[in-house]
C-alpha cells in the first residue's frame, strides 16, 4: 500500500498536470528553493515588470526625460492602468483609476460618500476589518467634526442589524485579511441601498484573486491594492472606483492639480475634471505605475472564472493536506470550509504561530503571521501550484512533529511579521 505522503504527491502531480493556468507560472521570477505562499501580502515579480522598469529608467527617463510625459504616455498612466484593472473587478468603462495608496484612496472616497449622505452620520464596518480602514474612518470623522460615528460589527451576521436609517456608508473589505472569509458583495450592497446608505468596498484581498463584479453587485465606491495579487511591486499604486451614477456629484477632498479639469492651464481656482479622473490628486508615480502596468500583462486573456476555479481547488487541497498530515498538533482552521465563503487564502491558528511561521520561512516556505495567533497562506492562482501547497503542508507537519519551531531564534519578533 502506498505511503500517505506518496498518495498526496500523486494527487498534487495529477492536479498540476490538469491545470489550465500552469503555463502562466513561467511569467514570474520564483526564487529557487522557495515555496512562496504570501501573494496576499506581496505578489511575485514578473519578468515583464523587470524589463519594463529597465526600459522606463534607461530609455523613457534616461533619454526621453521630460518629453516622455507625452511621448511615452506617462500622463495617461492612471487612467490606462485603471482601465486594465477595471476588467478584473467588473467596473464600467471610465469608472476606475490607479493612483495613490489604499489608505489615501479610502480617505477620498469615504469623504465623498459621506458628503452624498449629508443627513446621516454613521459609518458601519467590522471590528475585524483591516485596521487602516478603521483608522482612516476615525480620522476623517474627527476631521469633519460633525458627529460622525463608526459602528463596528463583531461578527458578519451582525452587520444587517447595524445598517439603519442613520447609516451613511457601509464600509467593508470583501475578503477578510485575517481569516480569508468572503463577503457576499451583492447582498450587502443591496442591503445598504434598501436602507438609504452607500456601499464602499475594499478589494485589497480579492482583486486579481477571484472574479469581482463591482457594477453588477451594486458597489458605489471601491478601493484596492496593487501590490498583492496584482503583483505590482512593494508599495505599488492602489486604485479607486466611483460608480458612474455618482461621478458628477462626488467631490473629493484632496483637490490636487491632476484632478483638475485642465491641469496645464494653471488656473488659480480649482475646477474638477469630469468623471473619475477628478479623484486623482498629485503627480503620478511613473516608475511604480509602469511596473504595475507591466505586471498586469500576466492577466491578459485570463478567464477570471478559471482563476477562481483554480483558487478554490488549491485552497481545498491545502486544507485537506494540512489536516491529514498535521492532525493532533494544535492547528485550527479559521478560514471557511465552504468555497463560496472564502477568498484565496487559508489561515490556521496555533499557540506558537509566530515561531512556526519563522521556522517555515527558514525552510523556504513563505507565508506570514497575523497577531495574535494566525498563520496565513495566500494562494496566487497565476503562479502557485499544487506541488507548492503540498510542500508547505509537509513542511508544516515536519516542524510540528520535531518541534524545531521552539528554538529560541524563532521567538524573536521582527518589525514586519
Amino acid at each position: 500500500m502506498p505511503a500517505l505522503s506518496d498518495l498526496w504527491t500523486e494527487r498534487a502531480e495529477a492536479a498540476d498536470h490538469a491545470d489550465r493556468l500552469r503555463p502562466l507560472r513561467a511569467l514570474f521570477h520564483l526564487p529557487e528553493g522557495m515555496t512562496y505562499l504570501d501573494g496576499n501580502s506581496l505578489g511575485c515579480l514578473t519578468y515583464g515588470a523587470r524589463a519594463r522598469l529597465r526600459d522606463v529608467v534607461d530609455r523613457e527617463w534616461g533619454t526621453g526625460l521630460i518629453a516622455s510625459w507625452n511621448q511615452a504616455g506617462w500622463v495617461d498612466l492612471p487612467a490606462r492602468v485603471g482601465a486594465r484593472i477595471a476588467r478584473l473587478v467588473g467596473a464600467e468603462e471610465g469608472a476606475l483609476v490607479a493612483c495613490d495608496s489604499t489608505s489615501v484612496n479610502l480617505f477620498k472616497v469615504l469623504a465623498s460618500a459621506l458628503a452624498l449622505r449629508p443627513g446621516r452620520r454613521v459609518i458601519v464596518s467590522e471590528r475585524s476589518n483591516f485596521p487602516t480602514d478603521l483608522y482612516m474612518a476615525e480620522g476623517l470623522a474627527n476631521l469633519l467634526n460633525q458627529g460622525h460615528e463608526l459602528r463596528l460589527a463583531d461578527h458578519a451576521d451582525d452587520i444587517p442589524a447595524l445598517v439603519t436609517d442613520e447609516t451613511a456608508v457601509l464600509m467593508l473589505t470583501q475578503v477578510n485579511y485575517r481569516t480569508g472569509a468572503l463577503h457576499d458583495m451583492a447582498s450587502l450592497s443591496r442591503l445598504a441601498h434598501e436602507r438609504g446608505a452607500l456601499a464602499l468596498w475594499d478589494l485589497a484581498h480579492s482583486a486579481g484573486a477571484l472574479p469581482v463584479d463591482l457594477a453588477g453587485d451594486g458597489a458605489d465606491f471601491a478601493i484596492g491594492c496593487g501590490y498583492k495579487y496584482l503583483n505590482g511591486g512593494p508599495g505599488a499604486p492602489a486604485f479607486l472606483y466611483v460608480a458612474p451614477c455618482h461621478q458628477a456629484a462626488a467631490r473629493q477632498p484632496l483637490s490636487g492639480w491632476f484632478g483638475h479639469a485642465a491641469p496645464f492651464a494653471f488656473e488659480t481656482g480649482y475646477q474638477p475634471a469630469s468623471g473619475v479622473t477628478r479623484f486623482l490628486t498629485g503627480t503620478p508615480s511613473v516608475l511604480a505605475l509602469s511596473a504595475l502596468d507591466a505586471a498586469l500583462d500576466a492577466f491578459d486573456g485570463v478567464d477570471m472564472a478559471a482563476l477562481r476555479e483554480k483558487s478554490v481547488a488549491l485552497t481545498r487541497f491545502f486544507i485537506a493536506a494540512v489536516e491529514a498530515l498535521c492532525a493532533g498538533h494544535g492547528l485550527q482552521l479559521v478560514t471557511p470550509r465552504e468555497p463560496a465563503r472564502r477568498g484565496s487564502q487559508v489561515s490556521f491558528t496555533h499557540p506558537a504561530a509566530y515561531a512556526l511561521c519563522q521556522a517555515l520561512i527558514e525552510e523556504g516556505v513563505v507565508g506570514d503571521f497575523r497577531a495574535p495567533d494566525i498563520l496565513r497562506f495566500g494562494f496566487a492562482p497565476l503562479y502557485n501550484s499544487f506541488a507548492d501547497a503540498l510542500n508547505a503542508a509537509t513542511t508544516i507537519a515536519e516542524l510540528l512533529a520535531s518541534k524545531r519551531y521552539e528554538d529560541e531564534r524563532f521567538q524573536r519578533r521582527n518589525t514586519v511579521t
